[in-house]
């Protein structure tokens, strides 16, 4: 395995101590679990960036980024729906379009990189989860929903993006 999947699958094992201090946290272990959040989060930007600087760029570390990105969003919105922060409904919208996008891609020859898409959904998901980690005063609650239900529309978005001009172009190459 070459170093930024190695860094990838570190990144995974962030994920049961995030989930651990979320449940019935106290304001303390909310920080905890946010430093962790955020530690994981920066290291997906290293792990493209030094796959890509190193020239180790592989199918292995092109699958599973993106897998460890959802388990650390989706884990932690499992959290959070727990803890009353955010719908479940909404939370439900973001794993519908994770699982058809990775039920996609699993039929693909080629596996290719997030377009800024999906890049943007991953950013925008990153920015709701901490923002809904962080032991914030309530005043906060309505601006975090805010940048949570963006989210949730970005990831919507960034899927049907993603699979809309795929359908097209096999729709005219069986018409064709």
């Amino acid at each position: 395995m070459t170093l930024p999947t190695w860094i990838t699958f570190y990144r995974l094992l962030g994920v049961p101590f995030i989930l651990y201090f979320l449940t019935a946290p106290t304001p303390t272990q909310r920080w905890i679990s946010l430093a962790i959040f955020l530690v994981a989060a920066g290291t997906d930007w290293l792990d493209g960036y030094l796959a890509r600087k190193l020239n180790q760029v592989t199918d292995l570390g092109k699958f599973l980024d993106p897998l460890v990105d959802k388990l650390l969003v989706l884990g932690t919105l499992l959290c959070l729906i727990d803890l009353g922060q955010v719908p479940a409904w909404g939370v439900f919208m973001i794993l519908a379009r994770e699982l058809a996008i990775a039920g996609w891609r699993v039929n693909q020859p080629q596996i290719s990189g997030a377009n800024i898409w999906g890049k943007l959904k991953t950013v925008s998901q990153i920015g709701a989860c901490a923002l809904l980690i962080a032991p914030t005063p309530d005043s906060w609650e309505i601006p975090s929903l805010i940048v949570f239900w963006v989210a949730v529309a970005l990831t919507l978005i960034s899927g049907a993006i993603y699979l809309l001009p795929k359908k097209a172009n096999n729709y005219a190459e069986i018409n064709n």
